[in-house]
């Protein structure tokens, strides 16, 4: 029986020396059908000409511009062959079985359309960085078990929210189904977003700890422009995503979620990274009207019923 394709898409700006440690775990896969493709974003380090020279068996897409994380795993998916497509950052690294757990996890799961991985911190790789990511009732977005130490907590397969898209795998018929990633988000939150659109569609998203992953935290990302993107998504997300009716039952904790987090911004007004924030925040009210148009082809196209999806949000963490 043939394989099918398992595609990784690396998107890259600038992040020529995270590269060969994640090449190298790739190349040491276990399963035999994998296609590697890096996207990059207009580097200026010399990534590309290491792919050239070095790697030459990587499927390299070289964009004129950047186009953030969003766009490079746009160009990716596009070009991808495979079944089955996975987005993984380019500082992390994977375990040998990584690819085929991943396989596993999906064909003993029709009804899964995402696949999340065990992730683990780079340096200290008996604490977690994430078992899956959830969604809270109030409109949070965060990992499950982040900083914890691994003893087995997450050593069970369950159904989650989303994947980090620091290493999310997806069905090629969810994605032909949902769309990709939107190009609008740039960065930041667009895992959660297209795991929204997912689950309002009835696909689900599987968790499994024998895919595993060591990731640099925030090694070629954050500080003030996560902040201002965090800011600027979460309200996109809410407002094309959330379903009336459970806003309805929850607006009033996801509007004290939202004006708590822009007085703690205000509160440290003179840190970069807060004044980001709400200029993200501004920045998400800006483009209401565009969301709001988007929300109503998504809401079109839900399938689950407000008590299943209920079910999946967890309580406010604040």
């Amino acid at each position: 029986m043939t394989q099918a394709t398992f595609s990784v898409i690396i998107p890259n700006w600038n992040g020529g020396k995270f590269l060969p440690v994640c090449l190298e775990a790739l190349a040491r896969q276990t399963y035999p059908a994998l296609e590697v493709i890096v996207v990059d974003n207009d580097s200026v380090d010399g990534s590309q000409e290491l792919l050239r020279t070095r790697y030459a068996w990587v499927r390299l897409v070289e964009l004129p511009e950047n186009r953030g994380f969003t766009g490079a795993c746009n160009a990716g998916m596009q070009a991808a062959t495979g079944a089955y497509v996975s987005l993984l950052n380019n500082d992390t690294e994977v375990e040998a079985g990584w690819a085929a757990a991943v396989v596993d996890a999906f064909e003993r799961h029709p009804e899964a359309g995402i696949v999340a991985s065990k992730m683990l911190l780079f340096d200290r790789r008996d604490y977690i960085h994430t078992a899956g990511d959830y969604f809270t009732v109030d409109g949070r977005a965060g990992n499950r078990g982040v900083w914890q130490k691994d003893e087995g907590q997450f050593d069970h397969e369950e159904f989650v929210f989303s994947a980090c898209g620091g290493s999310s795998a997806y069905r090629k018929s969810l994605l032909d189904e949902t769309g990709l990633l939107d190009d609008d988000f740039f960065f930041s939150l667009e895992d959660i977003d297209l795991a929204w659109r997912s689950q309002l569609r009835g696909w689900r998203c599987l968790y499994t700890p024998h895919a595993i992953v060591y990731h640099h935290l925030s090694a070629t990302g954050g500080g003030v422009t996560a902040s201002y993107y965090d800011g600027r998504n979460l309200i996109w997300v809410l407002v094309k995503n959330y379903p009336s009716d459970l806003s309805r039952k929850y607006g009033s904790q996801i509007l004290r979620a939202q004006g708590r987090l822009a007085w703690e911004a205000l509160r440290a007004w003179r840190g970069a990274a807060a004044r980001a924030r709400l200029r993200g925040m501004l920045a998400g009210l800006w483009g209401l009207p565009r969301m709001w148009r988007k929300r109503q082809a998504i809401q079109k196209t839900r399938r689950i019923s407000s008590d299943v999806l209920e079910k999946l949000l967890w309580p406010s963490q604040l």
